[in-house]
């Protein structure tokens, strides 16, 4: 696999969708995580992300423009303890919920599968980072239909240990623009996280469709001590 520029593979893309980046920064400090959505309706496109306790949930820029709360509001980041669960529904509160039990990321996830809008059935992407005494891991879902037949679920779950500097992965809903969307396929791509917060927030956002972005979220947690630092931008201010 073939280790590749995270800017270059959005910039090649009109419409990954929504998307979860999960790696370990340049220096070896931080875990970093991004979550961005984008849309083409005009109820897609009527969201920011604002700050909810540790986490983020989507909010309707213009509540009276809101038609159909029912995929596009939620939570998309949560703490659990020294867990961080990104995902791109209101799986997020599944996993939490499960997890607080005892049950394995990808145990949280066998009562959920890909979302109910026919005819896309967008994939359920969801990453969890788990830092503990000074070490890190990561793992990546993506529940998916069987190659756009409903009547199935595909389950694919990624674990990587030791992550290394200046390395992530990366997955998103949409392979590009289409219709019906077409899924993402196969692994998580293999993709640099180079800079500082600020400087990867921007290259993050300056690189995503100008059209289609509506909101990004990142954050460099540090890997010694579990303090963390958080960028929203949105395209409605």
């Amino acid at each position: 696999m073939e280790l590749l520029s995270l800017e270059a593979q959005l910039c090649k893309n009109d419409y990954p969708g929504r998307g979860i980046v999960i790696g370990k920064s340049e220096d070896g400090k931080y875990a970093v995580t991004a979550y961005f959505i984008m849309g083409r309706s005009t109820n897609s496109r009527n969201r920011i992300f604002v700050q909810d306790g540790e986490g983020i949930r989507t909010q309707a820029f213009d509540p009276a423009k809101l038609s159909d709360p029912s995929l596009i509001i939620y939570a998309p980041v949560r703490v659990l303890g020294n867990k961080t669960i990104v995902t791109n529904g209101d799986q997020t509160d599944t996993i939490y919920e499960a997890m607080d039990k005892q049950q394995t990321f990808e145990q949280s996830l066998r009562g959920r599968e890909f979302e109910p809008d026919a005819p896309n059935f967008t994939p359920r992407i969801s990453g969890i980072m788990h830092i503990e005494n000074g070490t890190y891991n990561y793992a990546m879902s993506i529940l998916k239909s069987n190659n756009g037949n409903p009547d199935a679920c595909s389950r694919y779950t990624f674990a990587y240990e030791n992550p290394q500097n200046g390395e992530g992965h990366f997955i998103h809903t949409y392979m590009g623009d289409g219709n019906p969307l077409p899924s993402f396929e196969g692994e998580p791509e293999w993709v640099k996280t180079e800079g500082t917060i600020d400087e990867f927030t921007n290259k993050v956002w300056n690189s995503l469709n100008e059209e289609n972005k509506v909101s990004l979220f990142v954050r460099y947690i540090e890997i010694a001590t579990g303090k963390y630092e958080s960028r929203i931008v949105n395209k409605n201010q």
